[in-house]
């Protein structure tokens, strides 16, 4: 009884990602031991509208909205935003199913709710449900985890040639999106299916929040983006507080368990300047942080500073976030000043209106070519 109210815990507030998990002892009690493809889900058919969190035809949570900040109509937008959403299951296979009515909750809360919708001011938006991977798989890597990983990946690429299908047209602009293992996910997608593919001429940046993502993660296509209307770039972040110490809940180190070492490798792109350098910006700077979690979402202007250090996004002036009982357990669980569940929410409307610059700059970018 104790592990499922603990793990009700984890699902109710939507864990995201890997680092998202509880401790190292509830680990070792879900631990998925040998990778058994008989206990494998099957394979979502996204021809089928309930295989995806997110779809423009579809009333969601990513529609959601603040009335000052209305979304736009989706048959009216100039580009559309592929989101692969973060963790929202937590169990002891190595790949959870799409069709569980819990995992859907939790998807619906803790990532089209407060994460995806950060794009309906510039995007239709579309989030495929896939058979996320163990939290073991990325943690504590191994060959089990791998395959895990995998499967999770087969998913999001046969998702991603969907909603090519969908849209109609490679020409049209797009946004790749995503949070966490969404993260881990949506770079390989990026590095493997779309940087050296005719569909890259249409991406407008990769937001690659919140995930164990480097130059190297990257590869040699996409560059890291160096300005707010820089287009054909890839961006993300790892909010931390300064006093913030890795441990076994951060992604694991495929090259050992230098943690500081890895944290030090990963990009760093500032959500209120959009460079990657180190400079800082004061809370100030923030346009505001939201919360559709909360029991009365607002704006929250101000909310935040922000700096990149060593790969890290160091906060250290911070509002007191709108967090619930629940919510509150899982930062204790996560440790002090770890920023990862609300990495979008920290920077919403930021995150929201940078993805219209982009995508404006895009469309101008592509008239002035005569496109």
């Amino acid at each position: 009884m104790r592990l499922r109210w603990l793990l009700g815990i984890a699902i109710c507030v939507g864990l995201f990602g890997a680092a998202a998990t509880v401790d190292h002892w509830l680990f070792d009690l879900l631990d998925p031991g040998p990778f058994d493809q008989s206990a494998t889900p099957p394979a979502p058919n996204y021809s089928a509208d309930a295989a995806w969190a997110a779809l423009p035809s579809t009333e969601d949570d990513a529609d959601v909205f603040l009335p000052e900040y209305p979304a736009i109509d989706p048959a009216e937008a100039a580009a559309d935003v592929f989101f692969v959403h973060p963790t929202t299951w937590i169990g002891t296979q190595w790949n959870g199913p799409i069709d569980d009515p819990v995992v859907i909750e939790a998807t619906a809360r803790g990532a089209t709710l407060i994460q995806a919708s950060a794009f309906n001011d510039c995007c239709a938006v579309y989030a495929p449900r896939y058979r996320q991977a163990n939290g073991f798989a990325f943690t504590r890597s191994d060959p089990a985890g791998a395959r895990a990983i995998d499967v999770a990946f087969r998913d999001v690429a046969a998702a991603f040639e969907s909603f090519q299908q969908r849209r109609g047209s490679t020409d049209r602009p797009f946004i790749l999106a995503s949070h966490s293992q969404g993260t881990v996910l949506a770079a390989r997608l990026l590095r493997e299916k779309i940087a050296t593919a005719p569909i890259a001429r249409s991406l407008v940046a990769a937001y690659l929040i919140g995930g164990p993502i480097s130059r190297e993660t990257l590869g040699t296509d996409v560059p890291v983006c160096a300005s707010a209307t820089q287009t054909g770039c890839a961006l993300g972040w790892n909010a931390r507080g300064p006093n913030y110490v890795a441990n076994e809940l951060e992604f694991d180190d495929p090259d050992g368990r230098d943690r500081a070492r890895m944290l030090a490798k990963r990009i760093c792109v500032n959500p209120l300047t959009w460079h990657d350098d180190g400079v800082r910006a004061p809370a100030a700077a923030n346009r505001g942080a939201v919360f559709f979690d909360a029991e009365h979402p607002r704006l929250l202007a101000g909310f935040a500073d922000a700096q990149c250090e060593g790969g890290q996004l160091t906060i250290r002036e911070l509002g007191e976030p709108p967090r619930d009982f629940m919510s509150r357990i899982l930062d204790w669980m996560m440790g002090p000043e770890n920023y990862h569940p609300i990495e979008y929410q920290l920077f919403y409307l930021d995150i929201r209106t940078n993805a219209r610059e982009r995508v404006d700059a895009f469309v101008a970018s592509r008239m002035g070519a005569g496109s």
